[in-house]
């Protein structure tokens, strides 16, 4: 063979060997990536011709996101019961934007992909039945995420309400307002689903935001919870004695804390600064229980898990640097650098309710095949296996949480259902002493057999302004929600 024959034949095999080389390429390393691309047609047209899996809550089975048939060449349409209630719950599903929350994080399982529902796509596909996705059963009680979404409503409050059973962490609601509705970006009518994606993305309001989880706030005078969980490990009992002064200045600074409107604690120990959340006693703690031992109590009550997911992803909570004494006064009482998701909030009142053991927080109780037999139970977990307080002095944490709900405002009280609770009226933005603050409540009940422990946030301080208090604002909320899983409404 001649040398330019030679030279012909070796580029055209380097051609073969680089489009062998290629298509190996495409077709085994980056297969995946190809099919899961939302602009791939051919896999969302298979995807639509599958019937999707539901959603249903655990309480009575209601179905918050089912299908129903459809007249175009996507044959199923998804559907959301009561869609904005729930929105935080099952996220959205949609031909142009893909699927977010609940939809996005159990996809496999809802669009019958999942390994574990091989051979029921192999039986579909020798007798040949219309193949199916596989359902998801929430740890939902809908009468608790009802109760709270509607007030919430009705307030015209902008936060967010986390209810959860406390020997379990199974999440009995996760309610998040302003909301939308997920139906619009369901429909199969492009420009109709373009218009409310560009409403809802373009809404100051954020409506697609679950503040739940991917939201993070001061915690205002809640927090004290973890810092009287460390004072208490650290050997203090509920007659400690304690500074009653009506302000305490920060250490190495000319900046002086107050209690909440300037007064002298109403009392001279531990509890009765607990009952009516004086600011010093509980800063002087902070100062002297130090970075070490409060950060270690906070980690076993959840505080700074990076992973933390319900399945969807929650946003991490911190207490900041704690780099002086000031700084730790401050965060004693949730200031300064301590930001709280809603849903950490809560686990903060679960946590105490279950002596002192914190249970990782879920959102899914079963993943079901298309036929509703189970694949998978989820089990409840402790989340760190670590207490955060022992048994004993989370009894003592509950009953110093039973006298400050007795000083607690707001509606929704009932004298047949002992609360424990703590509320916060937490600082923020650039200006916080014109801005008004967050207000929150957090508890559990019946306080002596607790099946639910509540988080409530709202924002700004609602529909009292510069006047709001977690107690006047929020603590309504959260007795509703209470109120409505151990019955009367």
């Amino acid at each position: 063979m001649n040398t330019p024959l030679r030279k012909v034949g070796v580029a055209m095999l380097v051609m073969v060997v680089l489009l062998l080389g290629n298509a190996t390429y495409i077709q085994v390393v980056k297969a995946d990536d190809y099919r899961t691309d939302s602009r791939n047609a051919r896999v969302l047209l298979d995807e639509y011709a599958r019937q999707r899996g539901q959603i249903v809550a655990q309480v009575g089975g209601k179905i918050v996101a089912g299908v129903t048939e459809s007249n175009d060449k996507f044959r199923f349409t998804r559907t959301y019961v009561d869609g904005p209630m729930y929105a935080p719950v099952t996220g959205y599903y949609s031909v142009r934007y893909g699927a977010g929350g609940m939809e996005r994080a159990e996809d496999d399982i809802l669009n019958g992909s999942d390994p574990r529902l091989f051979v029921r796509r192999l039986s579909d596909m020798i007798t040949g039945r219309d193949p199916r996705g596989g359902n998801v059963r929430l740890t939902i009680d809908p009468a608790v995420q009802q109760a709270a979404y509607e007030l919430m409503m009705k307030k015209g409050y902008t936060g967010s309400v986390v209810a959860m059973e406390p020997k379990t962490g199974r999440i009995l609601a996760m309610v998040s307002t302003p909301s939308y509705d997920p139906n619009k970006l369901a429909s199969h009518d492009g420009k109709a689903q373009e218009q409310a994606w560009t409403a809802y993305s373009n809404d100051p309001k954020k409506p697609m935001l679950n503040r739940a989880i991917q939201e993070i706030y001061p915690p205002g005078s809640t927090f004290k919870l973890v810092t009287a969980a460390a004072a208490l490990e650290d050997g203090n009992g509920p007659d400690t004695p304690i500074n009653s002064a009506p302000n305490v200045q920060l250490p190495q600074t000319q900046t002086t804390l107050e209690n909440y409107g300037g007064a002298a604690c109403a009392g001279t120990t531990f509890k009765d600064a607990l009952a009516h959340s004086c600011n010093v006693p509980f800063a002087e703690f902070a100062g002297k229980l130090g970075k070490e031992k409060l950060n270690k109590v906070a980690v076993n009550f959840g505080i700074g898990q990076t992973d933390l997911a319900i399945p969807t992803k929650v946003a991490t909570s911190t207490l900041g640097k704690l780099e002086s004494q000031a700084a730790l006064y401050q965060s004693g009482i949730g200031q300064r650098d301590v930001l709280l998701s809603p849903l950490q909030d809560c686990l903060l009142s679960a946590t105490i309710a279950n002596g002192g053991m914190a249970m990782k927080p879920q959102l899914v109780q079963a993943l079901l095949a298309p036929d509703t037999s189970t694949l998978q139970d989820i089990n409840p977990t402790e989340l760190t296996g670590t207490p955060a307080l022992s048994s004993s002095n989370a009894n003592i944490l509950r009953d110093m949480m039973i006298a400050s709900e007795g000083f607690t405002k707001g509606g929704g009280k009932r004298d047949d259902i002992q609360i424990a609770s703590k509320t916060g009226t937490a600082e923020h933005g650039n200006d916080p002493k014109n801005t008004p603050p967050h207000a929150w409540y957090t508890g559990f009940a019946p306080a002596n057999d607790p099946q639910i422990a509540v988080a409530v946030i709202v924002e700004s301080g609602g529909n009292r302004g510069l006047e709001a208090t977690g107690g006047t604002v929020a603590a309504e909320i959260g007795r509703a929600a209470i109120n409505a899983k151990l019955g009367g409404g």
